[in-house]
This record gives C-alpha cells, structure tokens and sequence, in this order.
C-alpha cells in the first residue's frame, strides 16, 4: 500500500510536510545536541538503530511507526502536540494524520542522518552537532532537484523511489 493511500494526502502535501517538517526535526536534535548527554545518547541511537539503510527500502518507515513516535517524544517532548497541530495548520493535513506522517518521516530523518554520520566519521557530541547544523543549512534551503540535498532523500524514501518519472513510484 503506498503513502499517499495510506494517509489519504496528496503527494503535494506530503512534499509541503517534509518541507517543512524536517528542517525543525533536524533543528529540535541539533539543539538537543549541544546537550552532552543528549548527544551522547544520539550518537548512540544513531550508531544502534540508524545507519541510513530505510532509506533503500523506505516500506520499513511505515512499519516503523510506533519507533517514529517514541523517536518524535523524545525530540519534541511536551512540545510534541503543539508542534503537530502548527504543521496542521501550515499543511492543511488533518491532526489524526499529521502523527502518523510524523512518525513514518521520523524514522527516514534519523537514517539519514546515521548515514551522513557514518560518511563523515563524525563520533563526538560536538561534532555531531556541527553534522546536524549543515544537513539542517542544506535543508532549508530551496533544494529543487540539488543533489545531497536531505529533503530529496529523505522524501524520496517516503515516497518511494527517488525518481517520479519511473514506473516504480506507487505514487505516479
């Protein structure tokens, strides 16, 4: 079952989420990260559970949710439902879907994350964050077709296969 079936949105506001949504992922965990312990415990994480490979079978993601969710409590905290209902408002996308899309992207953010960790070498807390500060940078910036670009992956993981034109895609 694809995506878009699944959560009942349009691909457009499936990309206008991650858009937005995963810039402030990345920003709540590099600001977790200055966080010595914080940053300890996601360097762990991110060596353990995320090193980059839901991103070549993005159908984990959908499985991953409850993960996605504890992972998205744990970055947003008491913010978590205000946080929600903001990216509601900003999308147009329903609050009893907007959690479990959270929750299915949560999971892609951290692999890809684990993956630029382990390209870079990064294994300190503040390296880490330095990490997380320039995928955020590449994040927020319009990244029409850039390649390295987070959002590209990360939504073509979500959206499952990276090129639109391909017979593949579930959402063509």
């Amino acid at each position: 079952e694809n995506s878009e079936s699944k959560f009942g949105i349009s691909k457009g506001q499936m990309i206008g989420l991650a858009a937005i949504a995963v810039p402030l992922i990345i920003m709540y965990l590099k600001n977790k990260s200055e966080d010595a312990d914080e940053a300890e415990s996601l360097n762990k994480a991110l060596d353990k559970e995320h090193n980059g490979s839901i991103l070549n079978n993005p159908g984990q993601a959908m499985e991953k949710q409850s993960e996605g969710n504890s992972i998205l409590d744990h970055i947003f905290g008491s913010k978590k439902s205000s946080v929600e209902s903001s990216l509601a408002s900003q999308t147009g996308i329903s609050m009893s879907t907007i959690g479990p899309l959270l929750a299915t992207l949560a999971p892609l953010v951290m692999g890809y994350i684990g993956k630029q960790k382990q390209d870079s070498g990064v294994s300190t807390g503040g390296g880490l964050s330095d990490l997380l500060g320039g995928i955020l940078g590449k994040a927020l910036t319009d990244a029409k077709g850039e390649p390295g670009n987070p959002l590209n992956d990360i939504l073509g993981g979500m959206l499952g296969g990276g090129n639109s034109q391909s017979g593949g895609n579930p959402l063509n």
